[in-house]
Parts: structure tokens; sequence; C-alpha cells
């Protein structure tokens, strides 16, 4: 019964409610901003979507992990960042609307390379019988479930731009609460083996968040982006919208232990972010 609640009803709703969120501070010029910051946004993705699957796939291999496990890491390595990724950004001193802009595109374009990632990691780690391929109707159920709300969102933020104001606060909280809630009842649900499972991917969880954050803040130093926008990068790359990886693996896969990844790097990410952009703000720089 509670799996049941969890799958068909917390999930879904949880996903709505942060989505929808993210619409409400999202804005069509949001997207027109590739123009604006072509290069950090190119570097942005090519994080996100190359060398960080890239790496996950090493640590999955390199910790031996078991199949569901490493498939739900790797699911999680493909799920976009969220209106969290802006928070911290913000709070750090990163560039947010590069947050903002990027947070929009990997929305957009993680409905497909999710498929492609989870196949892959399906196909690598799992026997051939058992991999579960994300068929068109799958997709179109995420594809809803990501920008449907999103779209609600943009349109209130267009139409009504100060009832957006208004509600941008509480969705936020409400958001938060949502992703606490997902996270508590994920850990009942899989309390039998939760702790045997936390030792198994504790701390390939934590290399993945910590190289991630790192990955997204030096790879843009190196190519000279400035100090803001690298911030936003590595918040971006670093927080991911672990609800969406919770909700396709148990919902779209039907596979509760690949949740687990999910649920762990959420309960990591929020001190790890905070300490992240401690650290980055400790040296004074001018750009």
């Amino acid at each position: 019964m509670q799996a049941n609640f969890l799958a068909v009803v917390l999930l879904p709703l949880a996903l709505a409610i942060i989505m929808m969120g993210l619409g409400l501070s999202l804005r069509v010029e949001d997207f027109k901003r590739v123009l604006i910051f072509p290069k950090a946004v190119l570097i942005g993705l090519v994080c996100q979507m190359i060398l960080l699957p890239t790496i996950c796939y090493f640590i999955a291999v390199g910790f031996n992990l078991s199949p569901e496990l490493a498939v739900g890491l790797m699911l999680l390595s493909a799920s976009p960042g969220g209106p969290t990724a802006n928070l911290y950004s913000h709070i750090a001193k990163g560039d947010v609307a590069l947050n903002v802009t990027l947070t929009a595109l990997n929305s957009l374009i993680s409905v497909f390379s999710i498929t492609v990632i989870v196949n892959f990691a399906m196909a690598s780690f799992m026997q051939t019988d058992q991999v579960v391929p994300l068929q068109f109707k799958k997709v179109f159920e995420v594809c809803l479930v990501v920008l449907g709300p999103v779209s609600i969102g943009m349109l209130i933020r267009s139409k009504a731009s100060s009832v957006a104001e208004r509600l941008s606060s509480p969705v936020k909280i409400i958001s938060a609460l949502f992703l606490v809630l997902v996270i508590v009842m994920t850990i009942l649900k899989e309390k039998a083996h939760i702790v045997q499972d936390f030792k198994l991917v504790g701390i390939p969880t934590l290399l993945l968040n910590v190289l991630s954050m790192g990955i997204g803040y030096f790879v843009p130093r190196l190519f000279q982006l400035g100090k803001a926008q690298a911030i936003a990068i590595g918040m971006e790359i670093g927080i991911h919208n672990g609800t969406l990886a919770i909700f396709i693996a148990l919902t779209v896969i039907g596979n509760s232990a690949m949740s687990t990844p999910a649920v762990i790097y959420s309960l990591i990410m929020f001190f790890t972010a905070a300490l992240f952009g401690y650290l980055v703000n400790l040296k004074k720089e001018n750009n």
C-alpha cells in the first residue's frame, strides 16, 4: 500500500510541483540566453551529458556495484539539475541566469538523454533478458511529467507575472517538503536493507557528487570562464533532480533498488553543495 501510494500518487505530485516551480521562474527569453552564453552553455551541457555519465560508469565499475545500483547511479547522473541548484548558486554568488538557462535546456534534453543513458547502463550492467527499454510510451510519460508542469508554470508567469511571484516562494517551500517526504517514504519502503545499501553505494555516491561539482567548477575555469559562471555550472552539475530519478526507477522501470543511489545522493548533496559554495568563495576574485 505504501509503495503503491509512493509510486502512483506522491512521486508524480512531487515532481509536478517541483517542475511547476521551475516553470514559474522561467521565460521564453531564458532559452534565448544560449545566444548570450554560448560557450558557458556548451561547456555545461558537455559536462552534464558526456563527462558525468562517463565518470559515473567508471565509478560503478570500479566499486563493483550490483547491477541495480549501477544502473541507478547512471540514472542519477543523467538526471538534470533543478530549482535547488538555482537556489544554491544564488547563495554561492553564481551566475543564476546561466543556471536557469542550463536547467531549462537540461530538462528538455534529459527527456531523451535519460533514455539513452539508462538503456546503455542496463545493457552494460544487467543480463540481456533483464533489460527494460524505455519505450515510446514511457518516454512520453517522463516528458509529460517533466515538461507539462514546466509549461504550466511558464504560462502563469507570462500571463500573470504578479501571481507567479506570489506563488514562487510557497512552491519552493512545498517542493522542498515534498522532496524530504519522498526520501523519507523511500527509505521506509527500503528500510529492511537501506543500511546495507548505504554501505554499498554511499561512498560511490559521495564520490560522484564531489566529482560532479569539481568537474562543473574546474572545467569551465580551465576554459577561461568567469568564477560566477563556474559556480553556476558546478551547482548545476552537482545538484541533481533526485525526485525525477526516483520516479523513473520506481514507476517507469519498476525497480526499487535502482532508486537507492538517488535517495542517498539527495541526502548528501545538500551538505556538500553548502561546503562547495563556502570553499569557492574563500578566495576573492575579480572575475
